[in-house]
């Protein structure tokens, strides 16, 4: 994979011409971008497909969670948009897994998300998690890839602990040297995740929020590149 192929940008902005601009500005720089929940909320599937047609490719970013039968109703939808990924909840538990990727169309890889990059060691315990938030990540990893899931999402603190697992390694929390870590608790730099395993980056707002997010994106590949 290219440098370029490993960032994905995370267009959490609530105009919709926006990220439909953002995503045309970004084609062929990055390897995709994020919908999340608000956008798609928002505007919903067709907002996905109109990015799609246009050539980009889309992280579906619903983590989803809900009874197997819902959750699989959800994915087979999501799906019919073309999002080249779409997120689940691994803590919704193996018949949901198994049944949001048997629901899914095969060309949407079903990722499941561990632990969120916004809790870190005190929240999850209050969740009820036991054991570190390693722990914690490892156990719902193998839940989530035993019963079909595509890949995972994760901090790329776990990445070591979840390595040899199988499947793909997306993760958010990317925060380049000198930007903010805003909301989340667990980063690294893009720099560190790949290092570490990562197959995809997540980041947000260090590009989208820069002067020029097509400088912004190309300046982090191009470290990337120099970095491996």
């Amino acid at each position: 994979m290219l440098p370029h192929e490993r960032i994905i940008v995370a267009l959490d902005v609530p105009e919709r011409d926006k990220t439909i601009e953002l995503a045309k500005k970004l084609a062929g720089k990055v390897g995709m971008v994020k919908i999340g929940l608000e956008s798609f909320i928002a505007h919903g599937p067709d907002l996905v497909r109109e990015i799609v047609d246009g050539g980009t490719d889309v992280f579906l970013d619903l983590k989803i969670h809900d009874i197997p039968r819902t959750a699989g109703a959800a994915a087979r939808e999501a799906s019919q948009t073309g999002a080249k990924l779409l997120t689940i909840h691994g803590a919704g538990g193996a018949d949901m897994v198994r049944s949001a990727r048997d629901a899914a169309l095969d060309s949407t890889d079903i990722l499941a998300v561990t632990i969120l990059t916004s809790l870190d060691h005190d929240a999850t315990q209050a969740i009820g998690y036991e054991g570190s938030v390693a722990d914690a990540a490892h156990r719902l990893a193998g839940l989530a890839l035993g019963n079909g899931a595509d890949g995972l999402v994760c901090s790329a603190h776990e990445l070591e602990r979840l390595s040899g697992l199988g499947g793909h390694r997306v993760v958010p929390g990317i925060r380049p040297l000198g930007s903010g870590h805003g909301d989340q608790k667990r980063v690294a730099t893009p720099e560190q995740a790949v290092s570490w395993g990562a197959s995809w980056l997540v980041i947000g707002r260090p590009i989208v929020q820069a002067p020029d997010p097509v400088a912004a994106a190309v300046a982090i590949a191009e470290s990337l590149g120099a970095s491996s």
